[in-house]
Order: structure tokens, then sequence, then C-alpha cells
């Protein structure tokens, strides 16, 4: 049963991969010579097709918490596959994306639901391009059309995310 649920992963994840490292209509497509290095886009990008990602986890940010005044609601968090050789070994290599969408909590019936949608969370790892930032670019989404907002990834995220440095700045864990 289990190979058979990995068999199917795989080829899941076969068929989404490419789908997920389309540049988006604001970065035009790079084109490598078959013997080159991949070349990582300099700039943080939106991340189409990330949903199909692995689902790495889910929270709720309730009021209380120290960072409720900006992020309180549903967090799903997503991760593309370089993102999740960090998550098994601790080091996320260049190329990793994570990816959090996070939604408004409604309670009503006795449920938490998602309301609307406040900001899709992206860390993009190219050492390269940000060596100020640990090696990470962040930055911030309005919805999924990929409307950036004006974030200052360095002050707004970046200053939170080194207490985390042991873990490659990354709060998140997965769990299989």
């Amino acid at each position: 049963m289990k190979k058979t649920i990995l068999i199917t992963l795989l080829y899941a994840a076969a068929a989404v991969i490419p789908a997920c490292k389309q540049p988006s209509p604001e970065q035009p497509e790079q084109k490598a010579e078959p013997t080159a290095v991949k070349e990582l886009p300099a700039d943080v990008y939106y991340p189409e097709g990330f949903r199909n990602w692995t689902h790495v986890k889910s929270m709720i940010l309730e009021e209380g918490h120290p960072l409720y005044e900006s992020f309180g609601g549903i967090h799903h968090l997503y991760a593309n596959s370089e993102a999740m050789q960090g998550y098994r070994n601790g080091t996320f290599p260049d190329g990793s994306v994570i990816v959090f969408d996070l939604f408004h909590a409604v309670r009503a019936d006795n449920a938490v639901t998602e309301g609307d949608r406040k900001v899709v969370g992206v860390m993009y790892k190219n050492a390269k391009a940000f060596s100020e930032t640990g090696g990470w670019g962040f930055g911030g989404y309005k919805n999924l059309l990929g409307e950036k907002l004006d974030i200052d990834g360095k002050t707004a995220c970046y200053n939170c995310h080194t207490a985390q440095k042991d873990k490659d700045f990354v709060f998140s864990s997965y769990r299989e």
C-alpha cells in the first residue's frame, strides 16, 4: 500500500513540478545551455501553482500570539521540491521556495473556516542574490494573481527570521 502511494505521489510530483517552475509574466523565461548550470532568478518571484506543491503544514495564529496583529489567521505552508530537501536535512539549497498562504480566520457555528485571503508570503533561497539576508529573499503578494505588495523583506521579514538562524532562517518544520 505504501509503495502504491509513493509511486502515485512521484507521478503526481513529476507532472506538477515543471508547471510550478514557470516564470511569472514579470520574469522572462531563462534559457540555459545543455551543459550550463541552472541560473536562478535574482528576485523573489510569484510561484505559479504553489498550491500543488507539498503541503508542509497548516496552523492558526490566534489573538494573544505575538505576531497576531500582522499574521493572525489560518496559515497553509507549501514547499517546492528543493525546499523539501531542506525540511528533511536542515539545510535549504538554492532554489528553495516556501510559501505561506494566509487567510482571515472566521469563527461561526463552532467551526473555524477560511475567510478572505490576507497575503501570500514567499521565501526564496538564492545565496548569491540575497547574501545580506541569510540567502533568502522575501516577498508578499495580495492574491493568486501575483499582485506584489510593497514590502521591505529585510525589515518586514528577515529581522524576525534571524531568530531561526540555526534552522536556516526557517520557522516551520515538516512532519511526515
